[in-house]
């Protein structure tokens, strides 16, 4: 039995609540269990600079945990000069993930920073993040429209992302932390509405798993991003 007691299958309750923040050009706080994210997606009017001239705009995300997001107090990383590589890593994944799904030409030479900050993290914050980045760039993008900035939606479909493991050589959907501290095997799937595959990690932490168990982590993974985009258009109706 899983440490919360949900089916294999069963993902924890997720909420998405939009404009959150009062200045911020589209935002949503998105809850994955105990697992809270904050995001903002704030417009620039003009792109980044190796871009200009091309035509085409830009996402690009920043990611970061506040200090008791966790048990512990942590450091905050602007003291320590720069980002931690994880921090690096998933917020490249998020600027990926985004950008996948738009058509960067419809947005002009403009540039979209979508911050995702961790309120309280509890397995699964990069996943989360990258549900909940995606309504926020969903309400920029509809008030770039309704000021005459950009004519058509740039948003090609959803995105969602959501983790997969093995507990106890089960395959489990979405992991919260007491999983994912003792998972053999984890991984994060970034799916889109219509079922592609924009991005897979998936780490055996003790022994190696078969492309059977793969494919049972992917098959979760898809019925997970099903309803969380489900979610996301209940979120935006």
């Amino acid at each position: 039995m899983r440490p919360s007691k949900r089916a294999a299958d069963e993902l924890r309750p997720v909420t998405l609540e939009r404009a959150v923040s009062r200045y911020a050009e589209g935002s949503c706080l998105v809850s994955f269990g105990n697992t809270r994210v904050l995001c903002t997606a704030s417009l620039e009017e003009r792109g980044p600079p190796w871009l200009r001239g091309s035509g085409k705009g830009w996402i690009t995300a920043e990611y970061a945990m506040l200090p008791r997001a966790t048990h512990d107090r942590t450091r905050r990383e602007i003291n320590s000069g720069k980002p931690s590589g994880r921090t690096q890593e998933i917020q490249r994944l998020i600027g990926r993930s985004l950008r996948a799904v738009t058509n960067l030409p419809a947005m002009g030479e403009r540039q979209i920073t979508v911050d995702c900050d961790v309120i309280q993290a509890d397995g699964g914050t990069r996943t989360a993040a990258i549900t909940g980045a995606w309504v926020a760039l969903y309400d920029c993008f509809a008030w770039m429209r309704t000021r005459s900035i950009i004519s058509v939606d740039p948003l090609r479909d959803h995105v969602a992302a959501v983790s997969c493991g093995l507990y106890k050589n089960t395959p489990v959907l979405d992991l919260d932390y007491a999983e994912d501290s003792a998972a053999e095997t984890d991984a994060n799937f970034v799916l889109t509405g219509r079922g592609g595959i924009v991005e897979v990690q998936g780490t055996a932490e003790m022994e190696p798993f078969s492309e059977a168990q793969l494919l049972e982590l992917l098959r979760l993974a898809r019925a997970g991003t099903d309803r969380l985009v489900a979610l996301q258009k209940e979120a935006i109706a």
